[in-house]
């Protein structure tokens, strides 16, 4: 069993790889790059944008309150705002996260010894 089943992601995503993960065009990325201060992708010798999986993750954060918690445009960048503010918080959700998944797996395993 190894010790850590991490998945290995990509070091970069291009703009495209990124609108197709959220189903959208690559105009919006580009909206969303310009509005939010939290998105800072880098760029190779040609000027492409290549993003990391961090501004994945906060294009995640943005679709989420835009799209599902239905805030406006300036709601979502006061909330990033205030959640930027605090940048231990998603660490200390991504452990506890991890534990959760690891306390699940045990009692599935024990469970499967009680059987």
């Amino acid at each position: 069993m190894p010790l850590r089943s991490k998945e290995i992601g990509k070091l970069y995503y291009r703009i495209g790889e990124v609108a197709e993960i959220f189903n959208v065009n690559t105009s919006l990325i580009r909206f969303y790059e310009n509005e939010f201060d939290v998105i800072k992708p880098h760029r190779n010798k040609k000027g492409n944008r290549l993003f990391t999986q961090n501004d994945v993750d906060n294009f995640h954060k943005i679709f989420h309150l835009i799209r599902e918690q239905g805030y406006t445009l300036e709601g979502a960048k006061t909330c990033m705002r205030k959640n930027s503010a605090s940048p231990g918080r998603d660490e200390l959700l991504k452990s506890l996260h991890r534990i959760k998944q690891f306390i699940v797996e045990i009692r599935n395993n024990i469970q499967t010894l009680i059987v």
